[in-house]
C-alpha cells in the first residue's frame, strides 16, 4: 500500500510526539533531582498542617517568632530528642534574632499542652549588632552570639544572679560556649526600661541576657537537659548544621 508523504508525516508524528514528551519529562526530573541535591537545606517556609496550626494557635508571629524559625527548631529539636539527648520531650525554647532588640523574641513552648509559657525580650552580643543581631561568632572573646541548637545543663549563682549553663550541639558553630562562658543570666541592661531610654536593648558578651524579673522563672523552667534554639538565617549556618541537614 502506497502512502503518501503527508499521511506518513503525520504518522511519524503521532508516533514521536510522545518520546519527544517522555525524554523532556527525563531531563526535567534529572535537573530537579541535581538542583536537590546540590542545594542547601530549604527554608522550610511551609510546615505540615500539625505543625503549621500550631504556629497559628500559638500565635508565634505575634510573639516574634517567624515561621521559618519555627520550622527549623521542630526539626532540631526532633532529631535532639530522637537520639536521646534532651531529659525532656515537650519544652522549646526560641530565640528569633531575625527580629528587633525591642521585640519580645524569645519564646519558651510547652509542645505537650500546645501553649507558650514565656515570651521576652533577650540580648544579643554588643559586637553581633546593635538593635539587631547580624554577625555571630564561636570564637572567645569576640564578644558575639552563637547561632544553633544547645542544651540547657545546670545552674548556678554568678555575678548576675541565677545564671543558666549551655552545651552547644553544633560543632564548629556553638561548640565552644562552656569555653566562653555563654550562659543565660539576668542583666540590667536587658530590662524594656532600656529600651524606652536607649531605643533598643543592652547587649552581652555573647550571653542571652534575660530582664531580670523574668529571668528566674524562665531559668527554672527550661534549665537541666531542654533544647535552646538560635535562629538567623545565616547562609554558612544553614549550610553547616548537620542538626538541619542530616
Amino acid at each position: 500500500m502506497k502512502i503518501s508523504i503527508p499521511r506518513l508525516f503525520a504518522l511519524l508524528l503521532i508516533v514521536c510526539t510522545p518520546l519527544i514528551m517522555l525524554g523532556k519529562k527525563v531531563n526535567e526530573n534529572r535537573r530537579n533531582f541535581a538542583e536537590t541535591i546540590s542545594a542547601p537545606v530549604a527554608a522550610p517556609t511551609e510546615l505540615t498542617i500539625s505543625a503549621d496550626q500550631l504556629y497559628s494557635k500559638l500565635d508565634l508571629s505575634g510573639k516574634g517568632i517567624s515561621k521559618e524559625a519555627f520550622a527549623y527548631a521542630l526539626k532540631g529539636f526532633e532529631k535532639l530528642s530522637e537520639n536521646g539527648r534532651l531529659n525532656t520531650d515537650s519544652i522549646l525554647t526560641i530565640i528569633d534574632f531575625t527580629k528587633s532588640s525591642r521585640q519580645k523574641r524569645l519564646v519558651v513552648i510547652d509542645l505537650k499542652t500546645d501553649q507558650v509559657v514565656y515570651n521576652s525580650v533577650v540580648a544579643h552580643g554588643r559586637n553581633t549588632g546593635k538593635e539587631y543581631a547580624k554577625s555571630f561568632s564561636n570564637q572567645p572573646k569576640s564578644h558575639k552570639s552563637s547561632l544553633g541548637f544547645y542544651i540547657t545543663q545546670e545552674t548556678y549563682m554568678g555575678a548576675h544572679g541565677l545564671s543558666l549553663k549551655l552545651d552547644g550541639c553544633e560543632a564548629g558553630i556553638n561548640d565552644r560556649a562552656r569555653e566562653r562562658a555563654i550562659v543565660m543570666h539576668p542583666a540590667a541592661y536587658a530590662g524594656e526600661n532600656v529600651i524606652r531610654g536607649k531605643g533598643y536593648l543592652g547587649r552581652s558578651y555573647g550571653c542571652p541576657a534575660l530582664p531580670p524579673q523574668d529571668s528566674k522563672t524562665i531559668i527554672s523552667k527550661i534549665k537541666n537537659g531542654n533544647c535552646l534554639f538560635v535562629y538567623y538565617p545565616d547562609k554558612k549556618y544553614l549550610e553547616k548544621s548537620t542538626l538541619l541537614n542530616g
